[in-house]
């Protein structure tokens, strides 16, 4: 099983490259592949699959941008689970196609359970990912560390509670997975803790579901910069202006919007290998 490593602002995943849709990954395969001692490590696995050849239904075949989405992002989180979407993840799916001639810039269409994403590749460097509208489902609770914390529920193809804090991140707990009510989150979310900074600016930290504290969030940047945005009243009217979302792994650009919120940052791919039989024999059980 041939895979390479790749991270965005810290969010790091495991790329198996898949395009014919041959790979089996049960959940503990890809726990295992995911585990930071005995496998390779990572917050999470992008299989790179031909969406003609991943046994979807329509919606991720759609078209958008002007292209069709002729590869399909099969994210699972560390622990196994699915998930919908990505945003970190993408930019790196993007990055890893390019560069093995997969497909070719400066724009190209990729597939998610949340739908089909267009990825633009900067001058920069850095990589622009479309992620689809956010939306506001009202207010909601989770408990971190012992404390109640309230939060804007925020849905970017993925749910979030993103709470906006009078106090440095860095003091809440998020060692342990969020205590959330499960009639509003019947499939559990990602938290997000965020403080404003300054103007646009928020530093934001997350325990995202299934994978627990990471170095960044993609999808939870969009929810924190949405959550930012309700708190100063642009959000309501309409307003979609850019904000710097601060994540440990380093800085990501968010202009959230109602109907295609943007997401910019770096994606790197790290390194190229193959997993050893006997480990791979073992790990599959």
């Amino acid at each position: 099983m041939r895979f390479a490593k790749g991270h965005g602002t810290g969010n790091d995943f495991v790329i198996l490259p898949d395009p014919d849709g041959r790979l089996e990954l049960p959940a503990a395969l890809v726990a295992a592949i995911c585990d930071r001692t005995a496998g390779l490590g990572g917050d999470g696995v992008l299989r790179v699959v031909r969406t003609a050849a991943a046994g979807l239904g329509a919606a991720e075949f759609e078209s958008v941008g002007g292209g069709s989405a002729d590869w399909f992002m099969d994210y699972r989180n560390a622990d196994g689970s699915l998930a919908e979407m990505c945003g970190n993840g993408l930019r790196v799916y993007a990055r890893y196609l390019v560069d093995v001639g997969l497909a070719a810039g400066p724009e190209l269409v990729i597939g998610t359970r949340a739908g089909p994403r267009l990825a633009t590749f900067e001058a920069d460097g850095q990589i622009t990912v479309q992620m689809g509208p956010a939306q506001v489902h009202g207010l909601g609770l989770a408990t971190l560390g012992g404390r109640a914390y309230q939060g804007q529920v925020i849905s970017v193809g993925n749910p979030h509670l993103a709470c906006v804090l009078d106090e440095p991140v860095e003091t809440v707990d998020l060692t342990a997975a969020p205590v959330l009510d499960p009639a509003q989150f019947p499939a559990g979310a990602n938290v997000e803790v965020l403080r404003v900074t300054g103007e646009h600016r928020v530093q934001m930290r997350v325990h995202e579901r299934g994978s627990g504290v990471t170095m960044s969030c993609g999808t939870g940047a969009v929810a924190a910069a949405v959550a930012a945005a309700a708190a100063a009243g642009e959000w309501q009217h309409g307003a979609e202006r850019r904000w710097e979302v601060q994540v440990p792994g380093g800085l990501l650009a968010v202009t959230p919007s109602a109907t295609a919120s943007l997401l910019t940052g770096p994606a790197v791919i790290v390194a190229t290998g193959e997993l050893a039989a006997g480990w791979l024999a073992t790990a599959a059980g």
